[in-house]
């Protein structure tokens, strides 16, 4: 369970609260206006944003001063954060250790996240030598190889024509259906949430409420994202 108990976050004269529970294995889409804060409240969550005021925690444990690697999620941001100068397979294997440093065991990792989102064979190639769709299954494989029970999604599809966008959403839906990991991922596109997210976090009015149904959110949408949908 993951639990932000009395939130307040705070970036210059920006702030906004939470206070909601999300099941761990649970895919949620965190959607609202712009510049509502989702991004925001998904910093915190990875652990790069401390919280004004409020606690973090994940079963029960407090992790709210927990460094980033320490917490139980990995990221994937919109740019990808792939090294040019390293391959495929090292940019990777920076997912379990920066130094790479790796184990005969961590290189099969390595290798078997990579069969797992279609790039077997492709281990030696450089980012500049993939597709746009390549790029984001390496970073996408980089978030696998960590094994971390929650992925936390901040719209890295974005930049992807619709039938690409549609072939990621599919394939992150499909390994946390093997993994059994969980997903908060942010989306202003409510197509991406209903795709493969029966739960939505609304963040507007300086506030990201509680998880609720996405399909009924979406259908009596509150007047802030009823304006933002253009509704």
């Amino acid at each position: 369970m993951l639990e932000l108990s009395d939130i307040e976050l705070q970036q210059g004269a920006f702030s906004m609260n939470a206070d909601l529970r999300i099941e761990p294995d649970q895919r949620v889409a965190v959607i609202g206006p712009s510049g509502a804060g989702k991004s925001t409240l998904l910093m915190a969550l990875a652990g790069f944003l401390k919280p004004a005021r409020g606690r973090i925690r994940w079963n029960g444990v407090d992790i709210t001063e927990e460094a980033p690697a320490k917490r139980p999620f990995s990221v994937l941001f919109q740019d990808n954060n792939l090294f040019p100068h390293m391959n495929v397979a090292q940019n990777i294997g920076l997912g379990l250790r920066p130094s790479l440093r790796l184990s005969l065991d961590e290189l099969k990792r390595v290798e078997h996240a990579l069969s797992s989102v279609g790039l077997g064979g492709m281990s030696g190639r450089k980012p500049s030598e993939l597709s746009g769709g390549q790029q984001s299954r390496a970073a996408l494989a980089r978030v696998l190889v960590q094994s971390k029970p929650m992925i936390l999604l901040d719209e890295p599809f974005a930049a992807l024509g619709p039938a690409l966008k549609i072939e990621m959403l599919d394939l992150v839906a499909q390994l946390c259906d093997e993994t059994g990991a969980g997903v908060m991922m942010v989306s202003h596109d409510p197509s991406d949430a209903k795709r493969i997210c029966q739960h939505a976090i609304l963040v507007a009015d300086a506030r990201a409420h509680a998880p609720v149904e996405t399909s009924k959110l979406l259908a009596n949408p509150p007047d802030a994202l009823r304006a933002y949908l253009g509704e």
